[in-house]
């Protein structure tokens, strides 16, 4: 007589998504009544039409960079599976990529304040069109190409809209409130077209010409993404010659403290980010239980969306705290996050509840970062100071594929051991932050 044993697979339940999507919906609509500061937001119709157009097309090239984005963030590593690269490759090409960001990322963020951030945006589009069309016509996984083109293509995504972004509205002389809003908007849609950029990856996802399907997608994206781009408000040619720039930069950055424990925060947040999108899934099926890996990861993203909808209830008055005190609150809650992680937790549901609640403050602290960076960075300078924040993230993570990935010294728990204690770092650096103050706004903007 046989024994039928009945296969589970663990997946979170539809209530999960209507709770995260009637959640979000609530936050966004129910604002406008309860905002003590009424002319916050989306809602605030004091902005000029120039710049509400312009915020428009900005939102609309983003939403389409953060497609093509998702499109290759899902279906990278099942693109090099179908060719049967093995894990260990996997790892390599990682490595390229971070080692890629680590050497050239300085530079592009540098090139973007000398050239111009519109430029640096095209330059974005152009990386994945080539990428889309390299992919197209050799119909191979072509990694060494596809991760360097792919890894500066993200290094610009990280900083090169934001910083777009604040010079035009500088430029423009409007109110810090069309800014805020438009921060946690870039978070919110980020996060949306990251599940678009899932679901069109699994709809084009049909052995080998998913590759050809996935390739002309992005270039056809890339291309709406350059013409978006060409038709929004034309940027003068930057004139700070390099002998300036650099001596504005070791000023108002290398020679500000505040800025150093700033951007040790935001590349607490960027390894921690990095690691949890490499151990995530090994994580939760540590246990040897079948889970549905593809249901979860929306309920991540989800979760972003709802978190980065508070931001706009804590500029709008609702919040008794600085910006700074909420940091250093989140950052701490995130490491303790980690921290149960770390210990070789393996019960899934309480895994799925901590990485959303990860992913829910992430989506708050983005903004909140931003709006930081605003107060403290020159616009003039902001470009290469986020690509040199990114430099110690980078080459921690490098170190860390290094160390698990060939060497296995080190295992996944103390990785996020590793996480956990970058983001106390991270809440002590915002305290040290908050008690050494901030100059008046106009002083930082004298080149």
């Amino acid at each position: 007589m046989g024994v039928v044993i009945e296969s589970f697979v663990w997946e979170p339940t539809s209530t999960v998504f209507v709770f995260f999507l009637l959640s979000t919906f609530l936050s966004i609509f129910l604002l406008p009544y309860f905002a003590k500061n009424r002319t916050f937001g989306t809602f605030d119709h004091t902005v000029s039409s120039s710049f509400a157009r312009f915020q428009r097309w900005f939102l609309a090239i983003y939403t389409l960079s953060s497609v093509m984005e998702g499109i290759w963030s899902v279906y990278g590593e099942s693109e090099l599976a179908s060719y049967g690269v093995s894990k260990e490759s996997m790892v390599f090409y990682l490595c390229v990529g971070y080692s890629t960001s680590l050497l050239l990322g300085p530079l592009l963020g540098v090139l973007s304040d000398l050239i111009g951030q519109k430029r640096i945006c095209l330059l974005y589009c152009v990386l994945q069109f080539f990428v889309g069309v390299w992919k197209r016509i050799t119909m191979s996984p072509s990694a060494w190409f596809a991760n360097v083109c792919l890894s500066l293509a993200g290094l610009i995504h990280s900083f090169g809209f934001e910083t777009w972004l604040v010079v035009e509205h500088e430029k423009q002389s409007q109110r810090n409130d069309s800014l805020n809003e438009t921060f946690w908007l870039m978070t919110f849609l980020e996060s949306a077209s990251l599940i678009g950029g899932q679901v069109l990856a699994n709809w084009l996802s049909d052995g080998n010409v998913s590759i050809a399907l996935s390739a002309t997608a992005s270039m056809f994206l890339s291309v709406v993404a350059i013409f978006c781009i060409v038709r929004t408000v034309k940027e003068p040619v930057k004139t700070l010659p390099l002998r300036d720039y650099s001596a504005a930069f070791y000023a108002y950055v290398l020679g500000d403290k505040r800025i150093w424990f700033l951007g040790t925060a935001q590349a607490c947040l960027q390894f921690s980010n990095a690691v949890f999108w490499i151990l995530w899934a090994p994580t939760i099926v540590a246990d040897g239980r079948e889970v549905n890996l593809g249901l979860i990861y929306p309920c991540f993203l989800g979760s972003r969306m709802l978190g980065s909808t508070v931001f706009p209830w804590l500029m709008s008055g609702q919040s008794l705290l600085r910006l700074e005190d909420c940091l250093v609150y989140i950052y701490a809650i995130l490491g303790i996050v980690f921290s149960v992680v770390a210990y070789d937790y393996q019960e899934i549901t309480t895994l799925v509840v901590l990485f959303c609640l990860f992913h829910g403050l992430a989506g708050l602290i983005l903004p909140l970062l931003a709006r930081l960076r605003t107060m403290y960075v020159p616009n003039e300078l902001r470009g290469g100071m986020i690509s040199l924040c990114q430099v110690p993230a980078n080459a921690a993570i490098l170190f860390c594929l290094m160390q698990r990935g060939y060497s296995q010294k080190i295992e996944n728990s103390t990785m996020m051991a590793l996480s956990a204690v970058s983001l106390f770092t991270a809440s002590g650096c915002i305290y040290l932050l908050r008690r050494w103050g901030k100059s008046p706004h106009q002083d930082w903007h004298k080149l």
